[in-house]
C-alpha cells in the first residue's frame, strides 16, 4: 500500500511539474526595448502601419525545455495608434476593437513548439473584442545573456504572425480595407526579481 502511495504522490508531482516548470526561469517583458506593431492594407495602395503602446507580460523558458514555456500577454486597446488621432478614435469604436466593452487584447500561449535550435512557434488563444481564436506565432529565439547595462539575464525573441480582423467580428470596410492584418513583434525580457 505504501508503495502504491508513493507511486501516485511521485506522479502527482510529475504533473504538477509538467504544470508550473519549477526549472524555467520567469521573465518580465521590458515595454521600453520590446514592440507590437501590424500592418493591414487601405485600398490596395498601401499598408497603414499601427503600433500598440501599452502593453505587458511575463513568461517562463528554459532553452533546453521550450516545450514546456508559458506565456501571458496584455495589450491596451486604448494605446492602438496609427499615427492619425481620427483613424485611431474610429478603430476603438464598436465596428472595430469596442475598447469601451473590451479595453484588452489578451494572448495566453498554451504550445510550444521547437522546429530548429532558434525558431519555434507558440500556438495560443488570442483574444480580440471579447472573441478567442486560435493562433500560431512563428518565433525567432534571438539571444539570451547578461546585459551590460542593467547587468540583469535578459532574452530576446522576434514572431510574426497573421490574423483575419473578420474572425474577430471586424467587418467595417471589407473591400476597401484589408481582412489581413501582419503582426510583427520584437520582445526583449528580464528575469523576474522578487
Amino acid at each position: 500500500m505504501k508503495a502504491r502511495l508513493a507511486a501516485v504522490s511521485l506522479s502527482m508531482a510529475a504533473f504538477a511539474g509538467a504544470v508550473s516548470p519549477a526549472w524555467a526561469t520567469k521573465f518580465d517583458i521590458d515595454p521600453v526595448h520590446s514592440g507590437i506593431a501590424f500592418y493591414i492594407d487601405h485600398l490596395g495602395f498601401a499598408k497603414v502601419i499601427g503600433v500598440a503602446e501599452e502593453f505587458s507580460g511575463a513568461f517562463d523558458f528554459d532553452a533546453k525545455k521550450p516545450e514546456a514555456s508559458s506565456l501571458d500577454v496584455k495589450v491596451t486597446v486604448a494605446s492602438i495608434s496609427t499615427n492619425n488621432k481620427q483613424r485611431d478614435g474610429d478603430i476603438q469604436g464598436a465596428d472595430w476593437f469596442n475598447a469601451t466593452e473590451f479595453p484588452d487584447i489578451t494572448f495566453v500561449g498554451k504550445e510550444f513548439k521547437k522546429v530548429t535550435d532558434t525558431t519555434g512557434q507558440i500556438i495560443g488563444d488570442l483574444t480580440i473584442a471579447g472573441v478567442t481564436k486560435s493562433t500560431t506565432l512563428d518565433v525567432t529565439f534571438n539571444k539570451e545573456g547578461q546585459n551590460p547595462w542593467s547587468k540583469s539575464h535578459d532574452i530576446g525573441f522576434s514572431a510574426t504572425t497573421k490574423v483575419k480582423r473578420s474572425d474577430f467580428g471586424m467587418k467595417a470596410a471589407l473591400g476597401m480595407i484589408g481582412d489581413d492584418v501582419d503582426l510583427v513583434i520584437q520582445v526583449e525580457a528580464s528575469e523576474h526579481q522578487g
